[in-house]
């Protein structure tokens, strides 16, 4: 009997009947060619079934080789097996960097870039703002390759493609020279604060991300991640408004396993040791746990906090920590962001699936008023048309899908339910 394969947090079996670990492009088209049904599968990171299929699963996890640095251009491309842990120290040692990362290195490039995962800061898209060229094997096996600059509009539904248009085999990504950052936690923000000095909290650094538990009117921690230069001072204090700043090393989720989060107390350090809370060496966040995340626009952030923080008596309970972040709008079809500056809710629960489901269906109806569009690797309640209105250009990755897989080669049943016309 094969053994039941899992998603990283444990809580989605996958269901397919084959499993490929091709180590080149063309064992790729072969194995997509010769497949009824086919996903490709990433780091697991998923909470969701995005990735699984009945049929055949695909993991590009062997080709993870760094292809090309391109100094002038000021671009990387990789395979499409590689995480962001596996490429960034490299990138730093040849003198560059990524503009962004996500809160843990542990994920793979392309499905964290095909779901729009992102990072945080006012300036930063999300991370698949980066890509400008991807490669990918179609239904029918051929390969084509796509680039910002000569395929324009097009190029902008096919980055965020929730492995509907085919298996991503490379993609190239937009680098810049390497930078050192500096991480100051401040502890205890008035939810009063928040609400007052929301724009400025989050110009306060880089990137920012605030923790809260809900329950005690604090944000209970600010991560402030600023650049450090040469010729700048770091502006911030002892405070952000009511918030202290730590002397000691904080987790997110409040408990002592620090060890595993990135350096804080002002220390300075490469951009990829800061920008992730969490350090490859090491699990990251909880472990034991369920993820949902909500994307409302910055306009209506404070009334859309509002909005949960009134649910906090069935929501704390359930949770081991909530992050809001900031994600700069973008021109992907399928992104989060689109079209719109976003404030992101995301909620780290515990592993009680039936308790939280309810509570997901009272938070979704609170922020429904705001468009709110849910992280497409996440757990969510949503019903699909609640989630297909507030993406302008569905229709058009619509004819996308119908013309790079007619026969629904890479569908399985989220994408039938969520991008079904």
């Amino acid at each position: 009997m094969t053994e039941i394969q899992h998603n990283w947090a444990g809580n989605i079996d996958y269901h397919a009947v084959h499993w490929h670990t091709p180590t080149t492009t063309e064992q790729v088209q072969d194995i997509v060619r010769n497949s009824h049904k086919i996903r490709g599968l990433g780091s697991r990171h998923s909470f969701n079934s995005i990735a699984d299929s009945d049929d055949t699963i695909i993991s590009l996890k062997q080709m993870n080789r760094i292809l090309e640095i391109d100094a002038d251009a000021q671009t990387v491309t990789v395979e499409g097996g590689i995480t962001y842990g596996e490429l960034c120290k490299t990138l730093h040692e040849r003198g560059f960097a990524l503009r962004n990362l996500a809160s843990l290195p542990h994920i793979s490039i392309v499905g964290a870039c095909m779901t729009a995962t992102h990072g945080s800061g006012e300036a930063n898209g999300n991370l698949a703002t980066a890509v400008s060229a991807i490669e990918l094997v179609t239904a029918n096996g051929n390969l084509i390759k796509r680039n910002r600059a000569e395929h324009a509009d097009e190029f902008a539904g096919m980055v965020v493609n929730l492995g509907a248009l085919g298996i991503v085999t490379q993609v190239t990504l937009d680098i810049v020279p390497t930078f050192d950052m500096r991480q100051d936690v401040y502890l205890n923000l008035s939810f009063e604060d928040l609400y007052n000095n929301f724009d400025a909290i989050q110009a306060s650094g880089y990137s920012v991300s605030l923790f809260t538990h809900w329950d005690n009117n604090h944000i209970t921690q600010a991560w402030v991640k600023s650049i450090v230069a040469d010729d700048a001072s770091f502006t911030l204090g002892d405070s952000l408004f009511s918030a202290k700043r730590s002397i000691i090393q904080q987790s997110p989720v409040g408990d002592d396993r620090t060890a595993r989060c990135t350096e804080q107390t002002g220390i300075a350090g490469a951009w990829y040791d800061r920008l992730p809370h969490f350090r490859m060496e090491f699990t990251p966040s909880h472990g034991d746990e369920l993820q949902s995340e909500y994307f409302v626009p910055r306009e209506s952030a404070i009334e859309a906090i509002q909005a949960v923080h009134d649910l906090h008596r069935d929501i704390t309970p359930l949770l081991h920590v909530t992050e809001i972040r900031t994600i700069k709008a973008d021109d992907l079809w399928l992104s989060t962001a689109y079209g719109r500056d976003s404030v992101a809710l995301h909620f780290t629960w515990k592993p009680m699936w039936e308790e939280i489901r309810p509570v997901l269906g009272k938070m979704e109806s609170a922020l429904m008023p705001f468009a709110v569009r849910p992280h497409w690797g996440k757990v969510f309640m949503m019903k699909a048309d609640d989630v297909q209105t507030n993406y302008d250009r569905l229709t058009d990755f619509q004819d996308l899908m119908h013309r790079y897989d007619p026969d629904g080669k890479f569908q399985n049943r989220f994408l039938a339910d969520y991008l079904r016309q």
